[in-house]
């Protein structure tokens, strides 16, 4: 009630436009869209489900890729479907309360999964570095106060920027030029000062996601350390292959998002379409990409897929 009350003066919906400049190829756009959602929505399922059900991989490591992969699905889902309705049904409106709530869950899942990411590098620390202490250190219910603390913290940290939203006058324009709502993509539709949200908005959630990475950091580097102080080559290999998927995952998510922020921000030269399209394939990429990554890189999840399909084999 209070976002309503705050924005009772923000009458009217926004507009999102699609891709500036190529709405003619929406139609074309969103075939490829639509294909790589949809194997996101599967393949997070199948992992979620695996899961759930085999209890060999009820273990801290799986725990958090559940964790992940709900994470990832959120994020496809909060801004996916209106991208699709738009490029199909151009369905362009969208209600300042359903703006606030996409652009609320779109820069949770991030925060969300940064946090996630730090803590499944923290997992993999303990494993190889504290291989006889893990069941100790990892216990249940050590697992719970992460998660917790991880979501608590993702929750507080973007909740802000919905208040910092809902207290501007938007009297000019109320097209956006994108598929989904963005913080600072909206505040500059505003008549009036945006700065404390282009300082809260860049600055806090950048500096706890570079905190994390250099958290995640600093755990490969002893990581590094104590595989390569393993007496065979047998035993690095396993050590490096149990953290080669958590390794990708990592690389896929915050190379493309550093590069769609650090653009937002300063890339005056990049292009606005190219922007908006590789701002849409972060959302759904990665979450496409991680159950396939954890299915190859990982035997346990590897095994449990191949004698999930060989058993719906009728042969």
């Amino acid at each position: 009630m209070i976002i309503f009350n705050l924005s009772s003066y923000n009458s009217g919906p926004f507009i999102l436009v699609g891709i500036p400049g190529l709405e003619q190829f929406h139609m074309w756009i969103g075939i490829p869209f639509c294909a790589i959602y949809i194997v996101a929505l599967v393949g997070n399922c199948i992992l979620l489900s695996l899961i759930a059900v085999e209890r060999s991989l009820h273990e801290p490591m799986c725990f958090f890729l559940s964790m992940l992969a709900t994470t990832d699905l959120i994020l496809s889902t909060a801004g996916m479907p209106k991208t699709l309705s738009i490029f199909w049904l151009g369905d362009q409106e969208i209600t300042f309360a359903g703006c606030l709530t996409q652009m609320f869950f779109i820069h949770y899942s991030f925060v969300l999964d940064s946090a996630i990411l730090m803590s499944m590098a923290f997992d993999r620390y303990v494993a190889i570095c504290s291989p006889l202490r893990y069941t100790s250190i990892l216990t249940p219910k050590t697992i719970i106060k992460i998660v917790v603390a991880i979501s608590f913290r993702s929750f507080c940290i973007i909740l802000p920027v919905v208040f910092l939203l809902t207290r501007l006058p938007f009297c000019r324009t109320h097209i956006i030029p994108h598929t989904y709502c963005e913080h600072i993509g909206v505040a500059r539709l505003a008549c009036a000062d945006i700065s404390i949200n282009i300082w809260y908005g860049f600055c806090v959630p950048i500096m706890i996601v570079l905190s994390d990475v250099i958290l995640i950091a600093i755990s490969y580097i002893f990581i590094l350390c104590a595989v390569f102080r393993l007496p065979t080559r047998k035993a690095r290999q396993k050590a490096l292959g149990t953290c080669g998927s958590h390794v990708c995952v990592i690389l896929m998510f915050y190379i493309p998002a550093f590069f769609s922020i650090l653009a937002h921000r300063f890339g005056h030269n990049v292009s606005h379409s190219f922007h908006i399209m590789f701002a849409n394939l972060y959302i759904v990429i990665p979450p496409a990409l991680n159950p396939i990554v954890y299915g190859v890189k990982t035997k346990q999840i590897r095994d449990k897929v191949m004698l999930l399909f060989s058993m719906k084999d009728p042969g």
